[in-house]
Parts: C-alpha cells; sequence; structure tokens
C-alpha cells in the first residue's frame, strides 16, 4: 500500500441463495470494472473470521476525489445483486497526515 493512499472498506452479507453467482460477479466483474475506475489502485476480498457481515472488500484509492469520477458513479453499487445485500457497513479511511492537512487548498481534488 503506498503512503498516501486511502482505504475504503465495504462489508455485506448474501443471501445464500445467490452466493456462489454473487462471489463470481465480484471477482469476475465488480472487481476489474473498479479498478478500472481512475483513483482505484488495488482490491482485497476477506471472509469476516468472527462476527458478521461475512464477506470484506478492502480497496486502496489515491484520495476522496475518486469517488466522483464518472466512471465510478457507473460501476458502483451491487447491480443485479442488490436485493439480495444485508447488513450493508461501508467504512472509509484516510492517513492521519492527510486529515491534519485536510484544510490546506486543494486538499482531496483530483489532480491535474
Amino acid at each position: 500500500m503506498s503512503k498516501a493512499s486511502y482505504l475504503h472498506v465495504v462489508r455485506v452479507d448474501v443471501d445464500p441463495a445467490v452466493e456462489g453467482s454473487f462471489n463470481e460477479w465480484y471477482d469476475q466483474v465488480h472487481i476489474p470494472a473498479l479498478l478500472g475506475c481512475p483513483g482505484w489502485l488495488s482490491a482485497h476480498r476477506y471472509v469476516t473470521l468472527d462476527g458478521g457481515p461475512k464477506y470484506a472488500a478492502v480497496y486502496e484509492i489515491t484520495a476522496p476525489w475518486a469517488y466522483e469520477t464518472p466512471e465510478y458513479l457507473g460501476v458502483k453499487g451491487f447491480q443485479e445483486f442488490e436485493p439480495y445485500i444485508r447488513n450493508f457497513v461501508r467504512l472509509r479511511l484516510g492517513p492521519i497526515a492527510a486529515w491534519t492537512a485536510s484544510n490546506e487548498p486543494g486538499a482531496g481534488e483530483a489532480p491535474t
């Protein structure tokens, strides 16, 4: 992980009736689509060992502007699996250095 990156964490439960299809879509369609968006650097999926929700995805992004690109807005969400998602939790984390410098002009803006 690069020094100044941000983390985007998504946790969900999925209806067992579509769990296999969901995992296949997530790995083969959703993650590649997100990683094709400007500012989205890496993605890793996990299963929760304690408690829930069952699935977690951890993404490394360049900065908060990555949430505002047309590419991201076109692929975000769970698409056809939306009705089968439960207990959705999102966590956005930023580096402390960026947080303390967030009052500087241009903080969090897309590069030009």
